[in-house]
């Protein structure tokens, strides 16, 4: 099997890639820059959306895993829609090109303002530009697997946990912030219940899915229940011997971000079971 990895120099792109290596995959990487990525994969730097026969220069992959994107915690950042259409672009071209298995990374923000667990069948609504690109590419992609006959998976991920303090998450902004000496941590309530996932099981699942073909569609790639969040944090602050406090009620919730909100893990479950 060889796997090609977009954005595989990326905070999550990255531990993707580490784990695909582990597995015994042959993985090609590509980004702008490659400095991050594990030795072991064939590193192609430069700019994907450029390329006029991307599935021929990028090593003629079975799967595809698409990781790139810019501003993703940027939430109403123009790029993502004015980036759109490339992103359709180069999947199509690798479609076109003969890649098999299209695996896409998404994201809950495509499900929009929802309470309770979220299935495949659960209707997107988002409210922000970042879901909203990204449900528009999920259907595209869908569209477009269908009508050549390729494998899709679409990989809907939720709030990861990692103490890397080069990710734009919550988590590495803490990280990066402590190692500063900071004091306190600006943060809001807390209140807001999600489905946290820590950055090795989501490595795994990640790869555990692209690695196979029988379980497609759409997959929630998380914990599968959720926990408060100022409990998470705290907990993260705590399991990595921080110093910082968290200092409550200096930022409003987003009025977009669900009160309590889950994956439902029966078809990562089914993956990982038949590994």
């Amino acid at each position: 099997m060889k796997i090609l990895v977009t954005g595989a120099n990326g905070y999550l792109g990255t531990g993707v890639v580490k784990q695909l290596c582990d597995d015994g995959v042959e993985v090609i990487a590509t980004d702008f820059k490659t400095d991050l990525i594990d030795d072991r994969a064939t590193k192609i730097e430069g700019n994907i959306f450029a390329l006029d026969n991307p599935f021929e220069k990028l090593g003629k992959p079975v799967v595809l895993l698409h990781m790139a994107w810019r501003n993703g915690f940027v939430h109403n950042a123009s790029s993502h829609i004015n980036d759109l259409p490339n992103h359709y672009s180069f999947i199509s071209k690798m479609i076109d090109g003969g890649c098999k298995q299209i695996a896409v990374m998404g994201t809950m923000h495509e499900v929009g303002f929802f309470e309770g667990s979220v299935k495949e069948e659960t209707p997107t609504h988002p409210e922000s530009l970042y879901g909203i690109a990204k449900d528009a590419l999920r259907n595209t992609t869908k569209l477009l697997c269908k009508n050549a006959g390729a494998t899709f998976q679409w990989l809907r991920g939720y709030y990861i946990v990692g103490n890397s303090e080069y990710g734009c998450s919550i988590f590495s902004k803490i990280t990066a912030a402590e190692k500063k000496g900071q004091e306190l941590f600006p943060f809001t309530m807390g209140i807001n219940q999600w489905d946290f996932i820590n950055y090795e099981d989501f490595a795994k699942q990640v790869a555990a899915t692209v690695e196979q073909d029988k379980v497609n569609g759409v997959i929630n790639i998380c914990h599968g229940r959720p926990e408060k969040l100022a409990d998470r944090v705290e907990r993260f602050i705590k399991e990595n011997g921080y110093k910082i406090k968290l200092d409550y009620g200096k930022f409003p919730d987003r009025p977009y971000d669900s009160k309590a909100v889950w994956g439902d893990d029966t078809k990562i479950l089914e993956i990982l079971e038949n590994q």
